[in-house]
């Protein structure tokens, strides 16, 4: 057998527990089969051994050892060299290089710009409502015959909080108690780690865009976005806007389960915090490359 002969039966085996990435392609189909796969890559090493010249998948005007390459790339990728690359959407995500791999969104849930506040959430609600209070709150239950009837009902990990000494040791929001889930197609919540990433790899510059006051955040690889000082909500009440910022993580404070985790900041700080799970926070999505 030539050394030629050799590597082809190698790269034979090598694919033989693939199966076919693109159904109905014509393009690679080299025993016209209607499905490209790793029979054609067999039929177009015997074409090569046997000097039948058919399987020109990298249409370079000759079948050779170059369009195995091609044909094995292709059912390892699921696309040819030459197919167009969907550039990122980078209207909606960025990517600071961090080391997670973690992308985070361009605008709050709710913005339609990076500077516009958007809506803001308790933690673990879905909805922007008007009364950011304990008694508003969805996971939270009050019976006022008994102060003992009171407290969580969900994301609980100490009956001292717990709604008739009610736990479940959940600390990470469901997607479907998730606000970036629901309104952000493909976004999360940042979890507590992806918060202390950012503040630990990033620069911070507190700066304006467009009139309004926020940190610029330059993660690793020199990209950037802008956080909004969106200020929080209590009760009725708007409060700090302009002066401070503050954005939820989908992580519970689990030696409080009153309290979620969140990133807060001001013209001097920018920190992690724990904060009052009924409070309206904005929500800044993320998700893994």
């Amino acid at each position: 057998m030539t050394k030629f002969s050799s590597l082809l039966v190698i790269l034979v085996l090598m694919l033989s527990s693939f199966s076919a990435h693109a159904q109905g392609n014509p393009r690679g189909d080299v025993n016209q089969d209607g499905a490209v796969n790793i029979s054609d890559a067999t039929s177009l090493i015997d074409n090569l051994l046997t000097g039948v010249p058919e399987g020109d998948v990298n249409q370079d005007g000759a079948a050779n050892i170059s369009d195995v390459t091609s044909l094995i790339d292709f059912l390892l990728s699921g696309s040819w060299p030459d197919d167009p690359v969907t550039p990122p959407d980078e209207d909606n995500w960025v990517d600071l290089g961090l080391p997670s791999g973690t992308i985070w969104a361009t605008r709050n849930v709710g913005a339609s710009v990076p500077e516009d506040y958007g809506d803001y959430f308790a933690w673990g609600e879905t909805q922007p409502k008007n009364d950011y209070s304990v008694n508003t709150y969805i996971w939270y239950r009050s019976d006022n015959h008994s102060p003992y009837y009171s407290g969580y009902t969900k994301y609980c990990t100490d009956s001292n909080y717990g709604y008739n000494g009610f736990v479940d040791n959940k600390t990470e929001l469901d997607p479907s108690d998730d606000a970036a889930c629901a309104h952000y197609p493909g976004g999360r919540m940042p979890s507590l780690e992806q918060i202390q990433e950012l503040c630990d790899y990033c620069t911070w510059q507190w700066t304006q865009h467009n009139g309004v006051y926020g940190q610029l955040v330059t993660g690793p690889n020199s990209n950037t976005m802008f956080l909004p000082a969106t200020g929080y909500r209590r009760g009725n009440d708007h409060i700090d806007a302009g002066s401070y910022g503050a954005f939820w993580s989908r992580t519970l404070w689990s030696d409080c389960s009153f309290g979620a985790y969140g990133i807060d900041f001001r013209s001097g700080y920018v920190y992690w915090y724990t904060g009052n799970r009924y409070y309206g926070l904005a929500i800044r999505a993320v998700r893994v490359s």
